[in-house]
């Protein structure tokens, strides 16, 4: 996030990277299954089933909590929502701040730490903005664009539709991607089945849940000693909802004419 641009264009572009990062799971090569190691009724199936009875489930999730971190960027996002778009959680871009968002129909609260205000902000307008916001939500609806923007995080269907959808076939010269099945394991106290995938320099992992519905657990790529990892879990549960007490909520504008101000004073 810098100084100079809204908000939301830093801090909704880390549900990309979410996304992408899902949406190579797609079709691909199928590998032979392997012998029972732990894995169920997951074990008669090959690599490229497993896969695609995952990303099945997925699909058909109706919430779900989100979880991502890169080790090539401090961004994080920690958020459940549903189909609704409706939503709760955190979204962090390190150093720059991170809010707490709360989104149920078309009213979005969101709170603002201190380092968000000084970042978004410069100059004395933003350390008094940190002081007298502490620990406010700015609220409004999606009819504000800036609002509208942030809230394209809560948007559970475009991450369904991404994480599924086909992979591009591969380029001329290059194999096709191999699935084979790792070997089973917990993943925060579930057993899951990794599905691995091996292409152009990046390893690709995918944890499938063996007992139940097999659900995606956790997604994982590596490439140039770096990582990115999405977390998945409290599927199909409500999303937690309770609106920020009126005596600690202002209203967008705030935010608003303050970087209107600060824009304008960035042009004399």
């Amino acid at each position: 996030m810098a100084s100079r641009r809204r908000p939301a264009t830093a801090i909704t572009a880390l549900t990309c990277g979410a996304a992408l990062l899902a949406s190579s799971f797609g079709t691909a090569a199928a590998a032979a299954a392997g012998r029972d190691g732990g894995e169920g009724d997951l074990a008669g199936k090959t690599a490229q089933q497993v896969n695609d009875t995952a990303l099945h489930a997925l699909a058909g999730a109706t919430s779900l909590r989100l979880r991502t971190s890169a080790t090539a960027d401090p961004g994080r996002i920690d958020l459940t929502l549903d189909r609704a778009g409706n939503c709760t959680g955190t979204i962090s871009k390190g150093s720059y701040g991170h809010v707490d968002l709360v989104k149920r129909g078309k009213n979005v609260w969101m709170r603002p730490d201190t380092a968000f205000w000084k970042t978004q902000v410069p100059g004395k307008e933003g350390d008094a903005a940190a002081r007298r916001y502490h620990g406010r939500y700015l609220h409004g609806t999606t009819a504000d664009s800036f609002l509208r923007s942030l809230a394209t995080a809560c948007n559970l269907t475009a991450f369904q539709k991404s994480a599924t959808a086909p992979t591009s076939p591969p380029r001329p010269g290059h194999p096709a991607p191999h699935l084979t099945k790792g070997k089973a394991t917990v993943q925060e106290g579930t057993r899951v089945l990794p599905v691995i995938k091996k292409t152009d320099g990046v390893i690709q992992t995918l944890y499938v849940t063996i007992s139940g519905k097999h659900y995606p657990r956790k997604l994982t790529a590596e490439a140039n000693h770096q990582t990115g990892t999405v977390l998945l879990s409290n599927y199909d549960k409500p999303v937690p909802f309770k609106p920020p007490p009126r005596g600690k909520t202002v209203d967008i504008s705030v935010l608003e004419n303050l970087l209107q101000g600060a824009q304008g004073a960035e042009a004399v």
